[in-house]
């Protein structure tokens, strides 16, 4: 995977939570968000995410992060 597709992955997450914040607080946007990944992406990308968050993740808004988790859980 390339930096570049990682970057791209990363700000589509955090694109996706910015259009669910009107679903309330963190849990709610995030659940929001998790599942919206689980419908729509791909499983070659939701894996790269997975991965990127549990080998460094350092580029992932604590948001983004609770999402990751939450698409991990039910991947």
């Amino acid at each position: 995977m390339s930096d570049q597709q990682l970057t791209n992955l990363i700000k589509m997450i955090d694109q996706i939570i910015a259009n669910n914040l009107h679903h309330g607080d963190g849990d709610q946007v995030t659940d929001v968000a998790a599942g919206h990944l689980q419908k729509f992406w791909a499983r070659s990308m939701k894996q790269q995410v997975i991965a990127y968050a549990n080998s460094e993740g350092a580029e992932l808004s604590p948001l983004a992060q609770k999402t990751i988790a939450k698409l991990q859980a039910v991947s």
